[in-house]
């Protein structure tokens, strides 16, 4: 398993010294800068690539740019309207760019209006540790209350809007305008960011949408670019929902493991394939995540690591981003599913047995809580999980070597 690490560029408050001395081998990396729906040239991926490859001393780093996470898909794409058709058309373009460069694995997710949700980006643990979590009080004063969405209180029983109604009342104007700016802090290290007004319009947008509609317009877009992917040798894998169930009246199509296979037997192509998040995906007690990874293996691409902690049994609750190996994800079983997947494809002669993974998300800890990186993205806390991980590997990787010799 390829161990690799989410960098945001330049301005990322951990640097590609800091991924180097955790051990990382590869990066996962994107052109947040450029507008989504425009071309990524020659010139800004080799731009990112010498960033990659340089220490902050000029010296060679040693790593490259292995996994783009995102090339992102337009909002129009997503409704087939406006100017979808060109921004297919520069979406093949810049995998074209892409495939010049060397670079094979093309994550993206297909989310309508919000990349993921969260509504609180550094909640207090006992320990000390901050993380990221979803409160689904909070998120039901968010909608109900802040943003006023039409048709909201139909999505909400009346014990929960009672609550958010009390959580409501214990709020100032200024943890409501947080908890509003949490909510709609949108992709990580994207240069766009929403307003309320522009969540109301997309949402109107959406209003008439039904799941069916945007799985269709998914399997269409990926009817264009995957024949692409096929001619350059690329990989493109979906990422799941995050949470992984509906919100704010929008449809989701990748939230279970039910999801995934339609998706792979409708454009049932190798190319097309999965970014197999375990926290987004583990967010939903129904999701068996080692399952997934035994019964889809052979189409997952990219592997995010990562556990969360539910506070609740129902499909729809509250959660926080646990330790990697602290979560309701068993991440020891899952880790072995992936390394009998491996396994698997080695035998059969596949190119692409190594399936790169990264320690998706960490929690602040130590020097992390004074650094203030991208949320989510701390260096301690993920160089923990990495270590964590990379245990679990080196415990397994003996074992499945005999047993599958």
């Amino acid at each position: 398993m390829q161990q690799t690490w989410r960098w945001f560029g330049p301005k990322d408050l951990v640097s590609i010294d800091d991924v180097v001395q955790a051990g990382a081998t590869g990066i996962v990396s994107a052109l947040h800068h450029v507008p989504t729906g425009a071309v990524w040239t020659p010139e800004e991926i080799a731009q990112r690539q010498a960033e990659v490859g340089q220490l902050s001393d000029g010296s060679p780093s040693g790593i490259g740019w292995d996994v783009v996470e995102s090339l992102p898909v337009s909002e129009d794409i997503k409704k087939q309207q406006g100017d979808w058709r060109a921004h297919i058309d520069a979406y093949r373009t810049s995998l074209r760019h892409l495939a010049d460069a060397g670079i094979e694995v093309i994550c993206y997710n297909f989310m309508p209006v919000l990349d993921w949700t969260r509504t609180d980006l550094a909640w207090r643990l006992r320990s000390g540790a901050t993380c990221m979590r979803f409160d689904l009080i909070d998120f039901a004063v968010f909608d109900l209350h802040v943003l006023q969405r039409p048709g909201a209180a139909e999505d909400y029983d009346d014990a929960l809007k009672d609550a958010a109604a009390r959580r409501l009342a214990e709020l100032s104007d200024a943890e409501k305008a947080a908890l509003a700016k949490n909510v709609v802090f949108g992709l990580p290290g994207s240069a766009e960011s929403f307003t309320l007004d522009d969540v109301r319009a997309h949402l109107a947008q959406y209003a008439a949408m039904t799941e069916d509609t945007l799985r269709g317009h998914l399997v269409d877009f990926l009817s264009e670019v995957i024949p692409t992917c096929e001619e350059l040798g690329l990989r493109m894998c979906c990422h799941p929902d995050d949470p992984p169930f509906p919100l704010l009246g929008l449809p989701r199509v990748m939230s279970t493991e039910a999801h995934y296979t339609k998706l792979m037997q409708a454009v049932d192509r190798p190319a097309n394939g999965i970014t197999l998040c375990s926290g987004s995906l583990g967010a939903r007690p129904d999701n068996d995540l080692p399952g997934m990874m035994e019964r889809l293996g052979d189409r997952v691409h990219f592997l995010h690591l990562r556990n969360v902690t539910r506070e609740s049994d129902g499909i729809r609750g509250s959660f926080y981003e646990a330790e990697h190996l602290g979560g309701d994800t068993d991440m020891v079983a899952l880790v072995e599913a992936a390394l009998r997947e491996e396994a698997r494809r080695r035998a059969a002669g596949r190119a692409d047995w190594s399936i790169p993974f990264r320690p998706d998300h960490g929690q602040d800890i130590l020097d992390d809580l004074g650094r203030r990186a991208q949320p989510g993205y701390p260096s301690i806390g993920r160089l923990k999980g990495l270590a964590e991980l990379r245990g679990i590997i080196a415990a397994l990787e003996p074992r499945i070597a005999r047993e599958t010799a």
